[in-house]
């Protein structure tokens, strides 16, 4: 049996820019919906899903649920997502080459892409989507609302730049896991259905294919909510007098566990699930093809005669 072809990939800026194209075209469209809502239910722990699709429809209708959106969430994803498919795709190549399976190279390869971007860009992005999401907006109150930027530079002249990277090591230990678990999750499912299909490993699986493999690899990688849970805690403007002061990853953790259970460390894992999905599907699916399309025009033209 011959051994099987690693091809290497190389980190090009066309790369960056596709990292950066598709992460913008997840988070506009079902990305950030989604996000509003588990951020929404893991900060307001007493919310079912219902209840917390209802609240964010209270704060402005269909707009509500792209809060953060801009200039956050832009930023974050076009940002991370460079970042992530180059960081990605060089790690598991080099995991590859050292003789690993796809699973693990996967592993590698989506932990390192999930810590460089945390560490990058996600810190104070991540943390100023969630204070866009869960702050008072209580214009009956007749208090003048403040915008995302007066909000930013309050933060920034009370708390410096470790005000607004609050939660980065939660951040950094949700998307190591995130990424670990799912490129890792996807490229054992892609294994897994070409051995049921009787397909070799060089032989490429259909779209229908990759995309079931990425659903079972975004899906299942939500095992890590807790962590998702911790990071909302610290960064979140919903007040509450029992919550300690200066938090970490730890305590928020066992504070989470004192108040609501289990349940609580797991409250927004239904749409964190769907979330974990649709990125997925367009960070390794979409992002394979788009990889492929891009290294063909690499390939030497045949010559006509």
């Amino acid at each position: 049996m011959s051994a099987e072809k690693i091809e290497k990939k190389p980190i090009r800026f066309s790369n960056l820019l596709l990292g950066a194209v598709l992460n913008l075209a997840e988070v506009s469209t079902l990305g950030q919906p989604l996000e509003v809502t588990k951020t929404t239910m893991a900060a307001n722990r007493d919310f079912g899903l219902l209840k917390a699709v209802k609240h964010v429809w209270s704060r402005g209708g269909i707009f509500g649920f792209y809060q953060g959106l801009i200039p956050w969430a832009w930023f974050e994803a076009s940002t991370k997502g460079a970042v992530l498919l180059a960081v990605m795709s060089e790690g598991e190549y080099q995991f590859r080459r050292l003789g690993a399976s796809p699973f693990v190279a996967g592993i590698g390869g989506g932990m390192l892409g999930g810590l460089s971007q945390a560490y990058f860009t996600m810190g104070f992005c991540t943390c100023m989507k969630t204070v866009e999401i869960t702050r008072s907006k209580d214009a009956a109150s007749g208090v003048p609302v403040k915008s995302t930027l007066q909000v930013f530079k309050e933060i920034w002249q009370k708390e410096g730049i470790k005000g607004i990277n609050k939660g980065v090591n939660a951040v950094a230990m949700r998307q190591m896991t995130n990424w670990g678990s799912r490129f890792g999750l996807a490229r054992l499912a892609e294994d897994t259905i070409r051995s049921i299909r009787g397909k070799s490993k060089d032989e490429k699986l259909t779209p229908v294919e990759k995309i079931l493999s990425s659903i079972v690899g975004g899906g299942l990688s939500a095992w890590n909510q807790p962590f998702e849970v911790a990071r909302v805690e610290m960064q979140s403007r919903v007040k509450d007098p029992n919550r300690p002061k200066n938090l970490n990853v730890i305590s928020t953790l066992k504070y989470v566990y004192q108040g609501h259970g289990i349940k609580g460390l797991y409250k927004g894992v239904t749409p964190r699930i769907g979330l974990g999905v649709w990125q997925t599907i367009f960070m390794v699916s979409l992002g394979d093809y788009a990889k492929e399309f891009i290294a063909s025009f690499d390939k030497p033209k045949p010559v006509l005669k």
